[in-house]
């Protein structure tokens, strides 16, 4: 086949180039089969790379007190040790009364939240979410799995809107909460997962400020990947917790972070930020589950870091040995994909995903050509409530923890699935 042929779209194929083009998708697989792969590019997890630029902290603390004296060995300090909170409250732009420093993680802390509001209600709650006929969340997609499995653990209906480049669609949103049982909305604002998009100052005002039929409506702003920058021009996060408060809905945001992809994935520290109302709210409850976070864990990260800056510098560490996977990944996509017509694909200047879409009705059987293959990739429609992408098209892309060699392998074996089932798909070939 002619060059010019190579790069045109598969729809414009006629039936017999189609056909010989199909026939060399299925080489090209049965090639990928034989090479006897077994690489993973399911979850953002950090390299072993990346953790052992923090292998200093198996040597921390030094000492046992923290700058007040307080002995970090022993019981007490829920809320965690004031410099971690003020080390981030400067990271997160809140003030350090605003911030909790946890345990280890802010999926823990998003879980105690929103268990606390069904049993209990918020500050601003007419009764206990769990006493409501119907609780509803709105849920932007494509989006976090784990935020979507949370909800359908404790039967919550999940309304799915949009999320595009600048945060969820508002309008969608807008119409949503005049409906009193829709109480909250799930949202990575920055670096989203897996779109990579960041939510737009202008649409962070919008939710902060619009009416909802819900008084006690809020915000779950899970900022996980506020500091995960891949280029040297950083996103920055819209001031979520001012702007509502500026709102006259101060209780409706709360904000979580963590280090989990910043030191130890297992063994970092996660945050809450919020109102103070909501501060006091969290830890009013939290006070029956816990007499203090690992208060020997913060001091550690504290002596590591430094100061604010002193992370910033470290996630430019982590930049180099993320950025070259990231590039692999869309150089691997366009030199098999691009002309073709039969995907799309993320460009992300941070985080830890790539979002792919493919052709309708064939993403399914992409991650099936990829698993037969030896490359396992996040199941289609994972990014969805219940796992349900109505036009099966959308794969998310995780190529953190692989070595890059094996990054640009994966891709280029991901790129011949794609192309495979498109091909099969627009042949009307069952796969």
């Amino acid at each position: 086949m002619t060059e010019q042929t190579t790069l045109a779209p598969l729809s414009s194929l006629s039936p017999a180039d189609l056909e010989v083009f199909l026939e060399s998708q299925r080489t090209a697989y049965t090639d990928l089969q034989g090479a006897g792969l077994k690489l993973d590019l399911t979850r953002g997890k950090p390299s072993a790379e990346q953790l052992d630029l923090c292998n200093e902290l198996l040597e921390l603390p030094q000492g046992h007190t923290d700058a007040n004296g307080t002995d970090v060995r022993n019981y007490g300090g829920l809320s965690g040790l004031p410099e971690l909170r003020a080390m981030f409250a400067d990271l997160l732009w809140v003030e350090p009364e605003q911030v909790v420093a946890g345990g280890n993680s802010s999926l823990t802390m998003m879980h105690d939240c929103l268990v606390q509001l069904l049993l209990h209600g918020g500050p601003d709650s007419p009764r206990p979410w769990s006493q409501e006929e119907t609780v509803k969340f709105i849920c932007p997609v494509p989006g976090y799995d784990r935020h979507f499995t949370m909800l359908a653990s404790y039967g919550i209906e999940m309304l799915s809107v949009p999320m595009n480049d600048d945060g969820p669609d508002v309008q969608a949103v807008r119409e949503l909460v005049k409906d009193p049982a829709v109480k909250g909305i799930w949202i990575v604002p920055t670096y989203a997962n897996p779109s990579g998009g960041t939510c737009s100052q202008e649409v962070a005002s919008a939710l902060a400020s619009m009416e909802t039929a819900a008084p006690d409506f809020r915000i779950f702003w899970d900022n996980a990947y506020a500091f995960h920058h891949l280029t040297e021009d950083e996103a920055k996060s819209a001031d979520i917790i001012t702007l509502a408060s500026g709102s006259g809905h101060p209780n409706r945001p709360l904000m979580f972070a963590s280090t989990s992809k910043i030191t130890f994935a297992g063994a970092g520290v996660a945050f809450l930020a919020a109102a103070q109302a909501n501060v006091d709210w969290y830890l009013g409850h939290q006070q029956y589950a816990s007499i203090g976070p690992d208060k020997v864990n913060q001091l550690r990260h504290i002596q590591f870091f430094g100061s604010a800056d002193g992370v910033r510098e470290h996630m430019t560490r982590h930049r180099a040995i993320l950025a070259p996977k990231f590039a692999a990944v869309d150089a691997a996509l366009q030199s098999a994909l691009a002309g073709r017509e039969v995907a799309t694909w993320s460009k992300p200047s941070g985080g830890y995903f790539v979002n792919l879409d493919v052709l309708d009705g064939t993403a399914s059987r992409v991650v099936e050509l990829a698993k037969a293959a030896g490359i396992a990739l996040t199941p289609a429609g994972a990014s969805f409530p219940k796992g349900f992408d109505p036009h099966d098209r959308n794969i998310r892309l995780a190529p953190s923890f692989p070595v890059l060699a094996e990054v640009e392998t994966a891709m280029t074996g991901v790129a011949t699935c794609v192309l495979l089932a498109a091909a099969e798909k627009l042949s009307g070939v069952q796969g």
